[in-house]
């Protein structure tokens, strides 16, 4: 069955910790919920977001290694005391991002109770986006046994002088995965990205993985670039291939999967190499940085690249690695989503997210802690949800709105775009805590002529303008962290 994730060229895209979720759930029905006993009203509120996916992060088996390992990591308990006091090792169930192996976990309902959410997320039009982790396995996943060659490996010399960096597994001494810009991680082992018979076998488990679901979000996946790796692990790695490993992988699944849709965690500004290297979209950690720590020039300069470099990224306010974002943004969290959630490419929105949860649960827990839900947070979502859902946000043609203002008007803290499609849209956001006004260009020539009304949803105010007023340049006064989300409609 086709759904929206496979047509929309802007697709909003719901992330859900499914462990702690599904806890959650099963606490308010009073019963054990796994993935194929999700309540049909669950998946009805969900679709009734307007969203065209849903990603059920961590759905794979577990590690029992690696929970071991969690449990004596005095760094990790203390974030589990912080995030959830009075937590139990129960409640500790392992990273999502050390796969044991790729089979949906049966304490989450196993392969049957996915194909049963992916069904009644199909039927509501929603695609299914799941994990794949390109760069490092669990210590007790089954290649580390049976296919040591897939693997960077080390010697006993090695583990003796860095025991952190490396462990035995059998008779084999594998090193602990990393980036080339911290310590390893201790409960992971990494993979060799040049060798054939680790990107054959990477290519096995997608196509698997592709049979379960519409798009996976693919964990760090600057890791395997040919020059990382390189600077990662030097020549324990062996010869540099001619062929990145990307451009080798995404093809070889589109063969069977041709509407798969790939999208990578991305950092260090090589969202753009990813892209060339077949990713549909890359995080877009730049505009969150910048639109929380500012300045608005930053943002603006940023929203001014390619037009089809900007389509094919991932905007957020917040997702599991990231602090809530009504801790990071507190007051300005509601025009931060409207400046990240209204540009082009994919938009990323984090369970908890639409109620003001604040607490970021480190993702070794199956628990989430108990927080009220922020009216203020609750009441902004429901006003902006039902304009983000419009065809147009997520079909329509994104383009930068020209700012100009005079000394002393703080225009500079003024963003502004426009989308067009079966409806038109004008957004215009404060980036600032004081007062500004300016002028902003729609860049709408056939406006001219007629009289328009300005019709703002999520603040239930309207303005009646003329054309040129918009073409030529539309007055705009905004106090700090406000907005104008404007629908374009004609005045009589």
């Amino acid at each position: 069955m086709t759904t929206r994730l496979a047509q929309s060229a802007h697709p909003v895209i719901y992330e859900i910790n499914t462990w702690p979720w599904l806890h959650e759930l099963g606490r308010r029905d009073g019963s054990t919920i796994d993935l194929g006993t999700v309540p049909d009203a669950t998946w009805d509120e969900l679709a009734a977001l307007g969203i065209d996916a849903v990603w059920l992060m961590g759905v794979w088996r577990r590690s029992p290694a690696g929970i071991a390992i969690a449990l004596t990591d005095p760094d990790l308990t203390a974030s589990f005391d912080a995030a959830l006091p009075g937590w139990a090792a129960e409640d500790v169930v392992g990273s999502p991002y050390c796969v044991r192996d790729y089979v949906v976990d049966d304490r989450l309902g196993g392969p049957a109770g996915l194909a049963a959410a992916r069904a009644a997320l199909a039927a509501r039009g929603v695609g299914l986006i799941l994990d794949f982790v390109p760069n490092h396995v669990a210590p007790d996943h089954p290649w580390t046994t049976q296919h040591p060659e897939r693997f960077v490996t080390g010697t006993e010399t090695d583990l003796a002088a860095d025991p952190k960096s490396f462990l035995r597994v059998g008779d084999t001494v594998l090193a602990n995965g990393r980036d080339p810009y911290f310590p390893a991680w201790p409960d992971v082992v990494q993979l060799n990205a040049f060798e054939p018979r680790l990107r054959a076998a990477a290519i096995d488990t997608l196509n698997d993985i592709a049979e379960q679901c519409d798009g996976v979000r693919c964990d760090m996946a600057m890791l395997m670039m040919n020059d990382v790796v390189t600077r990662t692990w030097g020549d324990r790695v062996g010869p540099v291939p001619d062929a990145d490993y990307w451009p080798t992988v995404i093809p070889a699944v589109r063969v069977a999967h041709p509407a798969f849709r790939f999208l990578a965690e991305a950092y260090w500004d090589l969202e753009w190499a990813l892209q060339q290297q077949g990713f549909d979209f890359c995080y877009d950690k730049r505009l969150y940085d910048r639109l929380e720590h500012g300045p608005a020039a930053q943002v603006n300069g940023h929203l001014s690249g390619d037009v089809g470099y900007q389509q094919r990224l991932v905007r957020f306010v917040e997702n599991h690695d990231e602090p809530r974002a009504a801790t990071a943004f507190a007051g300005r969290a509601p025009v931060t989503a409207v400046a990240a959630l209204t540009q082009t490419g994919a938009r990323l929105i984090h369970d908890g997210q639409l109620q003001g949860r604040r607490t970021r649960l480190p993702v070794f827990l199956g628990r989430f802690p108990d927080e009220p839900v922020d009216p203020a947070v609750a009441g902004f979502y429901r006003a902006f949800l039902p304009v983000l859902a419009d065809a147009t946000f997520h079909q329509g043609r994104w383009q930068l709105a020209e700012r100009s203002g005079w000394s002393g008007s703080g225009f500079d803290n003024l963003a502004a775009w426009c989308w067009d499609g079966d409806t038109r849209w004008l957004v215009v956001v404060n980036l600032s805590g004081g007062p500004v006004t300016g002028q902003v260009r729609v860049p709408f020539d056939d406006l001219h002529g007629h009289t328009w009304r300005l019709v703002d949803p999520t603040n239930d105010v309207v303005y009646d303008r003329h054309g040129h007023d918009l073409v030529d340049g539309l007055f705009v006064r905004l106090g700090g962290w406000d907005w104008h989300l404007l629908r374009i409609e004609h005045a009589g």
